[in-house]
């Protein structure tokens, strides 16, 4: 669902949040629509259809949702494996003409995502409060933002929370210093459903996945856990899938410029 969604709508929750920043009010109003779907399927009236769905099959907890240690590889192999798929990643790009720059804010994104692990897990260890270790998510920190905003005089403060409106400014004032800031509407009443549907979908599924591409797919699969990565490949499996329905139908891609 959030695969064929992501295609429909042209990007997931993240890259909508940066698209909104540069004056793009067509992932605007998109993003708004994914989080409030997403919202009304975590506590709202689509979360007993998706607590039913996600009942039909549970993977067991601890070990169990390790792929290292179903594997059984241990720390030192796994950190090796890595950085010789990181360094091959590197020169493969560099062969297909990626600049360096783009290289560079590859490496930082995935960066960003080792330290929001290290960052939320020194928090664990310092807090009054009990809180989980996480990194870098929008789907349900959107939610949670738009909740607050909505509900509470004061948002609560929190590491998701901070993300969203965090990521917004940087996309914003980078959009504003290179003067790439545009404002960008629909094109029309089929461009529209289109992005709606997309947003419908990347919603639910991202609720039933338990994260969104970066928070299911590359925070969780950073850790390798074995939901992230399922949750992943099913999420490709869906973009291709929505690939292969666009090009068949006629007009289907008519307004969909980035």
């Amino acid at each position: 669902m959030f695969g064929f969604g992501m295609i429909l709508a042209r990007g997931c929750a993240s890259r909508l949040l940066v698209l909104s920043a540069t004056g793009n009010l067509r992932a605007l109003v998109t993003g708004l629509l994914l989080t409030i779907v997403a919202q009304t399927s975590l506590r709202g009236v689509l979360a007993p259809a998706r607590e039913a769905l996600a009942g039909l099959w549970t993977v067991e907890g601890g070990a169990g949702r390790d792929v290292g240690a179903r594997l059984g590889l241990e720390v030192g192999p796994l950190a090796a494996g890595s950085a010789i798929v990181l360094a091959f990643s590197v020169v493969l790009a560099r062969r297909f003409g990626v600049r360096p720059i783009e290289i560079a804010g590859a490496l930082g994104v995935g960066a960003a995502v080792a330290v929001g692990w290290l960052f939320t897990f020194a928090m664990t260890q310092v807090s009054f409060e009990p809180i989980e270790a996480s990194s870098v998510t929008f789907t349900g920190p959107a939610a949670d933002t738009l909740m607050g905003l909505i509900n509470e005089r004061q948002i609560p403060l929190g590491f998701g929370v901070g993300l969203v409106p965090g990521v917004f400014a940087g996309a914003m004032a980078s959009a504003l210093l290179s003067r790439e800031w545009i404002l960008l509407g629909f094109e029309g009443a089929p461009s529209m459903l289109r992005y709606f549907a997309g947003a419908a979908l990347m919603g639910f599924g991202a609720m039933l996945a338990g994260g969104c591409a970066v928070g299911a797919g590359v925070s969780g699969g950073s850790i390798l856990a074995l939901t992230a990565w399922l949750a992943l490949i099913s999420m490709w499996i869906g973009a291709l899938a929505a690939q292969a329905a666009l090009a068949i139908v006629p007009g289907a891609v008519a307004g969909a410029r980035p």
